[in-house]
């Protein structure tokens, strides 16, 4: 059967040993080419110099060798800033296999610490990667490529398995280190298009892992989260239901860990823009929060309680009709609370004005719950500065609704007597119970007694 008419023509290159000299000569050519350029001879003999990979824990390697080293990396950062656009394939391709080889390494065992779980201790180095004078600098000229060239003569080098080596890393438990990674992460996510839904399915993964293996440390999560507020902050309205699911999945989910207190702040603030975005989220978010309350944790209870004081002033009243009760009632048992702390904030609450005006929305309901936990502050909590507080809101609540809260108040009294009468009762019935049994046992006795004479 004939070639069709319109068929593209078909060439097979014979790949004689002509053509295959010729290929390596062509090589060989831009190699020279290369060796030539006194610049990019530099370069190639710096990259393979910076290839070689100092433990800093091996008594044997010299650090006038590793200062050595460091000083090659400060050259080659100069040198790849004073870089020419294009860069040629024969330079980028050794640079970045030193790259990866200096980056790519085996983490070392997590440290469970109690250093490692405290918020706010961001100056505190847990275990702080010995090689840092040199990984500093690979960082920095690895962003630095990154926001020079372009992204299709970067395609080749920064591909998948770059990108998944590099969340690997942000388990890494230097701070210092976790601050590089999502700056390179970040600037790869707003330059490579292409990978942006790949990059976000991939963090997703990283959390979704952290949330159902809860007895596992990471401690990237926190910079995982600020990434992801940076790209919640350019999503457009109406927003698409995946990122939708990936609040109600993901987010939400991350109020569930014990480690929580650590990425508290960046989980906020994503939560935080989706509602902003979307104020009908909001009730979904609420009730996710309530279902993952502490039972024993106060510190994750007070960040809690001022959580969903700030998504109450951002949300419509059409939820706030929806959540008045649910979430005045746990505002309640919060400041019922036993530990100071927890009550103290639960308290502050109703100096809000949202959250008052929240309460006015279902006021039948919310009321009566109020104000026993109220009296139940004032006859019973042991800290004085807790029943101050209770009394200061007392009265604002009375001012408020002056006749409903007295009539709260009535049944509250009555159904403390019935509760009470009640327990006489209980009381009684047992007092009844024991004498019967005493009376049984008298029986009993004098039975044995006639049966023995």
């Amino acid at each position: 059967m004939g070639v069709p008419r319109n068929s593209p023509k078909i060439f097979h290159e014979k790949k004689t040993l002509q053509f295959l000299l010729d290929l390596d000569s062509r090589d060989n050519n831009k190699r020279n080419q290369l060796c030539s350029n006194p610049e990019y001879e530099e370069i190639l003999s710096i990259i393979y110099y910076c290839s070689y990979i100092y433990t800093f824990t091996d008594p044997s390697e010299s650090p006038s060798q590793q200062n050595l080293k460091r000083d090659k990396l400060i050259k080659l950062l100069s040198l790849v800033k004073s870089l020419k656009r294009p860069v040629p394939d024969e330079i980028l391709s050794p640079l970045f296999a030193m790259i990866s080889e200096n980056l790519f390494r085996p983490l070392p065992p997590p440290n469970t610490s109690i250093i490692c779980i405290l918020p706010d201790d961001d100056d505190l180095i847990a275990t702080p990667a010995a090689a840092w004078p040199h990984l500093q600098l690979v960082y920095d000229i690895l962003l630095r490529l990154i926001i020079t060239l372009e992204t299709k003569t970067l395609k080749d080098h920064i591909d998948h398995s770059f990108l998944h080596n590099l969340l690997h890393l942000f388990q890494s438990e230097d701070p210092r280190e976790r601050e590089s990674l999502k700056n390179v992460y970040h600037r790869i996510y707003a330059n490579f298009t292409s990978y942006r839904s790949i990059m976000r399915k991939a963090m997703n993964d990283v959390f979704l892992h952290y949330i159902s293996e809860t007895d596992q440390k990471h401690c990237g999560i926190g910079e995982l989260l600020e990434i992801w507020g940076t790209i919640i902050n350019g999503f457009s309205i109406p927003l698409k239901e995946e990122h939708k699911v990936f609040l109600t999945r993901v987010l939400i989910h991350l109020h569930r860990p014990k480690g929580m207190q650590v990425y508290y702040k960046q989980l906020a603030y994503c939560v935080y823009q989706f509602v902003e975005k979307d104020p009908m989220l909001g009730v979904d978010v609420v009730k996710g929060i309530l279902r993952y309350w502490p039972v024993t944790n106060c510190q994750k209870e007070v960040l809690l309680i001022g959580e969903l004081e700030e998504l109450v002033e951002i949300m419509e009243p059409e939820q706030h009709m929806i959540l008045a009760l649910p979430l005045c009632t746990q505002i309640t048992k919060c400041l019922n609370s036993w530990n100071s702390q927890v009550a103290e904030r639960a308290l502050y609450v109703w100096n809000n004005e949202q959250v008052v005006k929240m309460a006015s929305q279902d006021i039948e309901e919310v009321f009566p719950i109020v104000v026993e936990g109220m009296e139940k502050n004032l006859k019973w909590h042991w800290s004085r500065s807790v029943r101050q507080l209770t009394e200061n809101v007392k009265e604002m609540l009375e001012e408020m609704e002056p006749s409903l809260y007295s009539r709260c108040l009535s049944q509250l009294d009555l159904h403390d007597s019935a509760t009470n009468q009640e327990e006489m009762r209980r009381k009684q019935r047992w007092e009844s119970i024991e004498m019967a049994a005493k009376r049984n046992q008298c029986i009993q006795d004098s039975r044995r007694l006639c049966v023995t004479n």
